[in-house]
């Protein structure tokens, strides 16, 4: 991708292994940038890779445009079944221009990685995927012990609105009162981490993610009854 240009941010799986948060994964997941030209650059790429499409929908921009994810499987013998997904918009989310403002790159001895910035990709593991709750708790905690002693404000709002782990939370609400002040209308967790019970909080975080999980649910409805209707047709 990089050798071709291909302006894109990883995300999935491997995208948290260089957040600190390790989870194994074989695919690589990629948001990309929808123009003529990119999509140009991602075909050459594909090509090289010997990457065939392994489901539906079809490689296609009006595909990507709609939300849907498009799957392939490499051939080439070096990266043989590596599965690559690819994307171009993600659930309430901004477009890529503004994620890409967002981003994160990482430096490594070859060459430099654009990963979707940590925010954002707390915001794409909100998902209907069991797996995805503890990766996002994951993150987040990671994100907390790494800057706990002297964080900026920017990132004390950040452990406000997404911590999932109760008793993080409360010890946040304690020593940052300032910052609790301002977003505690935003979060009822935090309300209720204001007044200490750690029982209560736990109650708030499970309730927020069966609304995340029906929110996601709800967005890929129409989704998925276009995959089926492109599958019957195919069939």
């Amino acid at each position: 991708m990089r050798k071709n240009g291909v302006q894109a941010l990883l995300m999935g799986g491997q995208a948290c292994v260089f957040y600190g948060a390790a989870e194994f994964s074989r695919d690589l997941d990629l948001l990309i940038l929808v123009d003529a030209a990119n999509l140009a650059r991602l075909r050459q790429a594909l090509d090289e890779l010997d990457a065939q499409p392994i489901a539906v929908p079809p490689f296609a921009q009006q595909f990507l445009e709609a939300g849907h994810a498009i799957h392939f499987r490499c051939r080439r013998p070096d990266v043989a079944g590596l599965r690559i997904d690819l994307m171009a918009r993600l659930r309430g989310m901004g477009g890529f221009e503004e994620l890409w403002q967002r981003r994160t790159t990482i430096e490594t001895e070859t060459q430099a990685i654009d990963l979707l910035g940590l925010e954002d990709l707390v915001c794409a593991k909100k998902s209907q995927r069991d797996k995805h709750w503890p990766m996002i708790r994951r993150l987040v905690e990671q994100h907390y012990f790494q800057h706990r002693n002297e964080p900026t404000p920017g990132q004390i709002r950040f452990w406000l609105r997404e911590l999932r782990t109760a008793r993080l939370l409360l010890s946040v609400v304690e020593v940052w009162p300032l910052e609790t002040d301002r977003e505690v209308g935003q979060r009822p967790a935090v309300s209720a981490a204001i007044g200490g019970s750690e029982e209560r909080v736990a109650e708030h975080l499970e309730l927020e993610e069966k609304q995340e999980r029906d929110r996601d649910r709800l967005y890929w409805q129409p989704l998925r009854r276009e995959l089926e209707e492109l599958q019957r047709g195919m069939r």
